[in-house]
């Protein structure tokens, strides 16, 4: 019997069971959708924060300030004119002294993120007001509590009463509204809308928190984002004299971090998804030696009759392939459909598509077949002709 005739011989198989056959795949189904869709999650989430960073532009500089092991300590002013003396290389800097906190406006309240900054954070991070105005200098210098809030915050509390020139509270204190911030989430709860804007020199007061801990810098030009970093950090080593004070890192840093712990995180999800693979296998593996019993009879005529070990063998395990090869390819347009409908329908994350990953799962599943295939095939090969045949 050629492989034809074993190939013909289990879809006949397959078919006569189909309430079976099904029940045997639907652990490799489940399994490599699940593969596919953790994968298609990871790297989507992953895709958000990149685009997020990228579009900042590559010659943005992160300053962070842990003052570990020294007692100094370096001023907005310090930096604003180190800045100055440096335009050269260094077009903006923006101070970042941003907590959690509750922003009132007559009885409605909503916990959000304030951040104390300058008007450079305005050109460094491409945000704007769409309706009133951005911070100014005369806002910090003369210590205005004005705020600039996002949508989300504008929904929530407002609830279509314009709010330029109302006034709000922020953690108690009385702030007037000077513009709203432009949409980047799409007004999204937790996201970059649900955030207020105030004065660095108020910020540092409502906080009370002298010390800046983040500055984002902005290079003249990503050609210049390798000197500017230099002055930065020999600047910084001048007044702080240990460098495990601080930490000066780029865009291209954070990216190249952020792919290395995605690959990572995507590593672990697909990992911990693909063990649903092998509890299919052991599943199909189990209801195979149920098949085997139940066709006892049936491989003992065959074997009578002339078929070879090789030939029982060989039509079990393509049976196996075959129903784990059909429960693979579901498994994929499953994975697929939840990509599309569910996580891109929802836009939980942006949609991504990852073709290595879904052919790996589709490997593993056709794999898994022929590793939990092969001992129920062995087995129905390996039966004794007159036993079979005396079996009921």
């Amino acid at each position: 019997m050629g492989f034809i005739q074993a190939y013909k011989m289990a879809i006949k198989s397959i078919r006569s069971n189909k309430v079976r056959s099904f029940l045997t795949m639907l652990g490799v189904i489940i399994g490599v959708s699940s593969v596919i869709t953790a994968v298609a999650f990871a790297q989507g989430s992953t895709k958000r924060v990149i685009d997020t960073i990228s579009s900042m532009g590559t010659n943005l500089i992160q300053v962070s300030i842990t003052g570990r092991n020294s007692n100094r300590n370096v001023t907005y002013n310090q930096i604003k004119e180190f800045s100055e003396e440096n335009s050269v290389d260094i077009a903006a800097v923006a101070p970042q002294s941003n907590s959690t906190a509750t922003v009132k406006y007559k009885t409605k309240n909503r916990d959000t993120t304030v951040l104390g900054t300058s008007p450079d954070y305005q050109t460094i991070r491409s945000v704007g007001a769409y309706i009133g105005r951005f911070l100014v200098q005369n806002d910090l210098d003369s210590m205005q509590r004005v705020a600039i809030i996002g949508t989300a915050v504008v929904n929530d509390i407002f609830e279509g009463t314009n709010p330029i020139g109302q006034k709000i509270k922020i953690n108690g204190q009385l702030f007037s509204v000077a513009g709203v911030l432009e949409e980047k989430d799409g007004g999204q709860d937790n996201g970059a809308d649900d955030m207020v804007i105030i004065p660095v020199t108020v910020a540092q007061r409502l906080f009370r928190s002298g010390t800046i801990r983040n500055y984002a810098i902005q290079a003249k030009s990503p050609e210049t984002v390798d000197s500017a970093m230099e002055k930065i950090n020999e600047f910084l080593t001048k007044i702080y004299k240990n460098p495990d004070a601080y930490r000066v890192f780029n865009q291209a840093e954070m990216l190249e971090n952020l792919d290395n712990m995605t690959g990572t995180m995507t590593t672990v999800l697909a990992g911990i998804a693909a063990i649903s693979l092998v509890v299919g296998g052991i599943g199909i593996m189990n209801i195979m030696l149920v098949s085997v019993t139940e066709r006892t009879k049936e491989i003992g005529i065959r074997k009578a009759i002339g078929a070879k070990k090789k030939n029982i063998l060989l039509q079990f395990l393509i049976e196996a392939i075959i129903v784990t090869g059909i429960g693979g390819l579901l498994g994929i347009l499953i994975g697929l459909f939840i990509i599309h409908f569910i996580i891109g329908g929802f836009e939980l994350v942006p949609e991504v598509y990852s073709i290595l990953w879904i052919v790996i799962s589709f490997e593993i599943s056709l794999v898994v077949g022929i590793i939990f295939g092969l001992f129920p095939a062995y087995k129905a090969a390996s039966l004794n002709p007159i036993e079979a045949l005396r079996s009921e």
